[in-house]
């Protein structure tokens, strides 16, 4: 079986199909197709509140692409999730339509607290009986669930991510976010270890020479942000082999993850390199095997 997810961000724009095969009671997933198109919608939408006429065009070619591809690979099943960018464009409906219109291909502007449970979907098999704070910075927004024994006790999202802070000031929104730590954290009584979903938070992991399935330490983290502020963008490209639409977005979104640390009293992430699309996939399968199931 054959699934496919795109997930429309502010910052990127990704294409994922996968197989899934199940031999003795065990299920096998192998990537088939990853495509990450750096469609900076958000540059539009933080800015002027629209997708502009270009980006839309841009935007349309990719979707036809998609579509295209999927037919290709033949898959079962699929999704298209939109999120902060699209979801506060004040044409983005009018662009999911022509979309759905056009190629056939139906896409599901999200709210935060939908994007919020997607991306819980992908994190809870990592997670055991203690305390975590599952942190995704998106391009717009960002995503906060609190688990507690298995069970997720708050979640938010708040207007604030990697390509909004280029142009925006971040003072009143981390306030917000301090408070609503300390407000879901205070009766917990045993320490809380950090989760970070998204592209940056991966990325400093990588450059943190940290071993895959360890903690990094966020001592460690900010000495990566601060080596990463000694430079531009443009030398960030060439010296961290960034591309370059991560290279001027990481340094305020990993200010965003480690603020958020530091306000929960936190000094260790994991970083299990998953996200959004894990959380569809998981949807997409369950929802093929209810369906098998029910015509039996």
């Amino acid at each position: 079986m054959k699934l496919a997810v795109t997930d429309i961000g502010s910052n990127a724009i990704r294409f994922h199909v996968a197989r899934y095969t199940e031999h003795d009671n065990q299920i096998y997933t192998k990537r088939l197709e990853h495509i990450r198109f750096p469609l900076r919608l958000g540059k539009d939408v933080f800015s002027k509140g629209k997708i502009t006429r270009k980006s839309e065009d841009r935007f349309l070619k990719l979707m036809q692409t998609f579509r295209l591809l999927i037919d290709l690979y033949e898959v079962k099943d699929y999704m298209v999730c939109a999120t902060s960018a699209m979801r506060e464009a004040s044409n983005g409906q009018e662009i999911a339509d022509k979309v759905q219109m056009l190629f056939g291909l139906s896409v599901n502007i999200i709210s935060g607290e939908e994007e919020a449970e997607i991306l819980a979907r992908s994190i809870v098999p990592h997670l055991d009986e203690n305390n975590y704070l599952h942190i995704d910075v998106g391009g717009g927004s960002t995503e906060l669930n609190l688990y507690s024994n298995y069970q997720k006790i708050a979640s938010k999202s708040f207007r604030i991510g990697g390509v909004r802070s280029i142009e925006h000031d971040n003072s009143e929104v981390f306030m917000m976010i301090e408070n609503w730590i300390q407000t879901h954290t205070k009766s917990l009584k045993n320490t809380i270890i950090a989760v970070g979903t998204g592209g940056n938070i991966n990325k400093i992991f990588e450059l943190s020479k940290t071993s895959k399935g360890e903690a990094m330490n966020l001592q460690r983290g900010e000495q990566i942000r601060t080596e990463l502020l000694q430079y531009t963008p443009k030398e960030r490209e060439r010296l961290y082999s960034l591309n370059k639409d991560r290279a001027d977005v990481i340094v305020p979104a990993s200010q965003i993850y480690f603020n958020i640390m530091r306000y929960a009293n936190i000094d260790q992430i994991l970083v299990p390199n998953i996200g959004l699309k894990d959380g569809m996939l998981q949807i997409l399968y369950e929802r093929q095997n209810q369906q098998v199931t029910s015509s039996e």
